[in-house]
């Protein structure tokens, strides 16, 4: 069980607003676009004015449009027949790229640990990587948890609100991280396992 469970009743909220986008002529490909400029904005601004407290609460904000997005970018696809080879390639490396350009600002703050961060992110990139490779083998896109996408960044959201609203980052945030590169170390294992079992069964 994983938050991306949540995510058909998040696209039924959006819906509206997907098929308005979708009128005004919005194609998928610039939604995903979209989605990964603003991170990369975002990340670039926690890292030039990391010593403004107020920059840290963008990053919740902007994974939650982003999440938005990406939920969009998806149905616009599917429902309004906009699947394309480019679209497949934009959301993978869009959804890799923007976590890596929110996340790894967080090591360039004081009293968290970049090795840490960069721990979750590398091990994050594997995640995402082992889902794809799911696909290449012959299994489905594997979306396992326990550290998935929209976990991640449930747990980054909240460590930006706890350090946004001044609490000071210590050995509770390193931990905590250290943790997530645990799960997400998991997480591979996990689509691994699961994509090489729906092959058995399958064959």
């Amino acid at each position: 069980m994983t938050i991306y469970d949540l995510k058909p009743a998040f696209q039924n909220l959006l819906r509206p607003l997907c098929n308005a986008l979708a009128k005004a002529g919005v194609t998928a490909n610039q939604v995903t676009v979209a989605a990964m400029l603003l991170s990369i904005f975002v990340g670039t601004l926690l890292v030039q004015l990391r010593g403004e407290q107020w920059v840290i609460l963008l990053v919740p904000v902007t994974l939650f449009v982003r999440m938005a997005l990406n939920a969009i970018d998806g149905m616009l696809a599917r429902e309004h027949n906009q699947q394309s080879a480019l679209g497949g390639i934009l959301n993978e490396l869009g959804d890799v790229i923007s976590d890596a350009a929110l996340y790894l600002p967080f090591g360039v703050l004081a009293g968290i640990s970049p090795h840490a961060v960069g721990a979750v992110v590398l091990l994050a990139v594997l995640t995402e990587m082992t889902g794809v490779v799911a696909v290449q083998i012959g299994a489905s896109r594997r979306y396992d948890g326990p550290m998935g996408k929209s976990d991640r960044a449930f747990v980054f959201g909240l460590l930006a609100v706890l350090l946004g609203f001044g609490l000071d980052p210590g050995w509770w945030a390193n931990a905590g991280l250290s943790v997530v590169a645990m799960l997400t170390g998991l997480t591979v294992i996990n689509r691994a396992r699961n994509a090489l079992k729906e092959l058995n069964e399958s064959g």
